[in-house]
């Protein structure tokens, strides 16, 4: 999934089957170790995404007051 392309929804949804994928007893050492990497993406994604929003919304309430 191209990071342009990544929403906050589809980033959750994908660790969430990261999840799910790494409780079951059929993922190899080497399919762990990838799907680890990319939860660690996709949470660094989120929180950016998380960060950036509470700044807009600062940024938004400071106005109004």
């Amino acid at each position: 999934m191209a990071k342009s392309k990544l929403t906050y929804e589809s980033a959750a949804e994908e660790l969430q089957q990261i999840v799910e994928d790494l409780r079951s007893d059929e993922v190899t050492v080497d399919e762990m170790t990838t799907k680890v990497k990319r939860a660690a993406e996709l949470i660094s994604f989120c929180k950016e995404k998380l960060h950036a929003t509470e700044k807009q919304l600062n940024l938004l309430f400071d106005e109004e007051e």
